[in-house]
């Protein structure tokens, strides 16, 4: 047996070809960005996503010992099974009846353009009534007042609009021809999904887009159909492989190393930093998001950063990386070692992109405080990953203020290498953190979850513990300071942050009324290009 997982991030689509004990066969990477045409607006083509799982399915398929096809239709050792898909989200992506998307897709939290329809939804709809039925409250992470947006901002988009997919069902979508979503995705999909009775709430998905063909609900696991010719000469993949319905990526990143047991606690070190708690029953939090969990049973309180390691590979732009002078990361992380706790005296506050939870401001900025002309890149590069822990433990805070019990933490992502990143959060949280052999993330997920399909593996033989990363009692009293300064930073420059934003997007209006004459395309608008829906 060999499964195929794919994962679309913010950053890359990554692939790998799995084994039936979870040894990993072969990987690919498709790294891509996402458009920001105004600020607050983060968008990708879609379309994107089906190239570059073509892609990536071709190259993994031809990477087999056996074949350029993997075995697949032809025989061979190592013949696919099953596939499994991942995505960001939640994301807005409208299609016509066909499938065929009509814009960009606009992306989950860190889009922060809804603010006026979040405020009117919930003036409307009421915001304990919305928490009661959908476990979270709308922000700029909900489905439901971005679909207000368009209708409000790109009325002709919308009057062509019948479906909505997210990263995850798009590529179900093209693989087997069937137009279903998983459960959890939908319990992201606030106000359209009602969390207590496990369905779509069609009150309310009426109230705000009463064109909307509603997904067949699935959960993560479940097969949604099989690979159809069209998409088999497309991908190289057998005709009739099983497709999963597959979930949004930090949930099967979470699956990925076995943290979907009550108690257990994933941080995920990623372009942004996510947790995920598991729970028996369903907690409402105010400040964060309560979900429906990737397993059927399970309850998920969450928690989002909008940035992370989109910070430090910002670092490192500005550090040379577009002129090829930066060091890598490996350089920068041994001199921010160097640096030591506290960063030689700088506090950043992280909020690059506005913050999700449990602030939930998509105005606030970022902050570097204590900075002078002797700081180095080393001294910077600390105080971002230490912002970043900060800001984990400001989350979990709110999770245990609520009620929650953090029994274990795993880790995963491209952040745990090197060590120094978890070390910081462990010793700033005063946590230990699982780290699990494999750490390639959501791919890896929906692999062990398309396999769940067609067999019975166990998460802890695919992917055993390697190390356990545990506080140091040293640093836990200057932690405890910088923390207590952290969370008086962002009051402090609060109002000076929204007024900084204001002026950002005045900017940006003002650039955008001036003709720019060395753009080629400035007479020959291109509707699939994001500043082309304003």
């Amino acid at each position: 047996m060999t499964v195929l997982g794919v994962d679309i991030g913010t950053s890359s689509s990554k692939g790998v070809l799995v084994d039936e004990d979870g040894t990993v066969l072969a990987t690919a990477v498709r790294p891509h960005t996402v458009d920001r045409p105004r600020p607050g607006h983060v968008e990708m083509d879609a379309r994107v996503w089906w190239d570059e799982f073509a892609s990536l399915a071709r190259e993994l398929l031809k990477s087999s010992p056996d074949g350029a096809d993997g075995g697949g239709s032809r025989g061979g050792t190592h013949r696919v099974t099953a596939v499994g898909v991942s995505g960001m989200g939640p994301c807005v992506t409208l299609t016509d009846a066909a499938d065929t998307p009509l814009r960009p897709a606009i992306l989950y939290g860190v889009d922060t353009r809804a603010t006026e329809q979040i405020a009117r939804l919930e003036a409307e709809l009421g915001r304990d009534a919305v928490l009661r039925r959908c476990g979270s409250l709308l922000s700029t992470q909900a489905v439901g007042p971005k679909i207000a947006w368009l209708a409000e901002h790109e009325p002709e988009t919308v009057a062509r609009a019948r479906r909505l997919h997210m990263p995850s069902s798009y590529l179900v979508r093209r693989l087997t021809g069937a137009y279903v979503l998983d459960h959890h995705s939908a319990s992201q999909a606030v106000p359209l999904y009602d969390s207590v009775a496990q369905e779509w709430y069609e009150p309310w998905t009426r109230h705000i887009a009463p064109w909307l063909e509603l997904p067949r609900l699935l959960w993560p696991g479940d097969i949604a159909g099989r690979v159809t010719a069209e998409a088999a000469d497309a991908t190289g993949l057998p005709v009739g492989v099983p497709v999963i319905a597959g979930t949004v990526d930090a949930w099967s990143e979470a699956l990925s190393v076995g943290a979907q047991h009550t108690g257990d606690l994933m941080l995920m070190y990623g372009s942004t930093m996510f947790l995920i708690h598991t729970l028996a029953d369903r907690l409402l939090v105010p400040e964060l998001w309560s979900t429906v969990g990737a397993l059927p049973g399970t309850r998920s309180l969450a928690g989002g950063m909008a940035t992370s390691g989109v910070i430090t590979d910002w670092l490192r732009e500005l550090f040379g990386a577009r002129d090829h002078t930066a060091p890598d990361h490996t350089t920068l992380l041994a001199e921010a070692e160097a640096s030591g706790p506290g960063a030689r005296g700088l506090l950043m506050l992280p909020y690059f992109a506005g913050e999700r939870t449990p602030v939930a401001d998509p105005y606030a900025r970022g902050v570097i405080a204590g900075l002078t002309v002797e700081h180095t890149r080393g001294d910077l590069y600390r105080a971002a990953l230490e912002a970043t822990a900060f800001g984990v433990r400001h989350n979990v805070e709110a999770m245990r203020a609520a009620g929650a019990d953090v029994r274990r933490v795993v880790a995963v992502g491209g952040g745990t290498r090197g060590g120094l990143w978890t070390r910081i959060v462990s010793s700033v949280t005063g946590l230990e953190q699982e780290v699990r052999t494999v750490s390639l993330g959501a791919s890896y997920g929906a692999a062990f979850l398309a396999a769940g399909a067609v067999g019975a593996p166990r998460i802890d033989d695919w992917n055993p513990v390697h190390e356990q990363v545990v506080p140091d009692p040293l640093l836990r009293a200057r932690y405890d300071e910088l923390y207590a300064l952290y969370l008086g930073l962002y009051p402090a420059t609060r109002d000076i942050s929204h007024a900084l934003a204001g002026h950002q997007v005045a900017a940006h209006e003002r650039r955008a009324h001036q003709p720019d004459v060395h753009r080629p395309d400035v007479h020959q608008p291109d509707v699939h290009r994001p500043d082309a829906h304003g």
